[in-house]
């Protein structure tokens, strides 16, 4: 019988790959967007946008670091299993909700 976290680690092994990969690739092209956009907004408008995109693809980047190392899907905080439906929405969180609640 397979458990939750067994399940969770199957389960997002292969689809993680490709959820990381298309959230990527949706970041990038916001980047871009914003680039083609540069005459005609405001330069710190611009610039938060362009950093807070920034900072996602270096969480996309290392959650992909953790997939290679098999923590994926695990908590940085409280070393639990991140659920299933979390990682779906959010492939490259670090944190179950309870302990992305207190950083917060």
């Amino acid at each position: 019988m397979t458990t939750d976290i067994g399940r969770a680690q199957h389960l997002t092994k292969h689809e993680a790959r490709q959820r990381l990969e298309h959230e990527r690739n949706s970041r990038l092209a916001q980047l871009r967007a914003i680039e083609e956009s540069a005459p005609h907004a405001d330069e710190d408008l611009q610039a938060a946008q362009t950093a807070a995109i920034q900072r996602v693809l270096e969480e996309i980047d290392a959650a992909g670091r953790r997939l290679a190392d098999g923590s994926y899907g695990t908590c940085n905080s409280c070393q639990t299993a991140i659920p299933v439906e979390r990682l779906e929405i959010l492939p490259y969180v670090r944190f179950c909700v309870r302990c992305q609640q207190r950083a917060s």
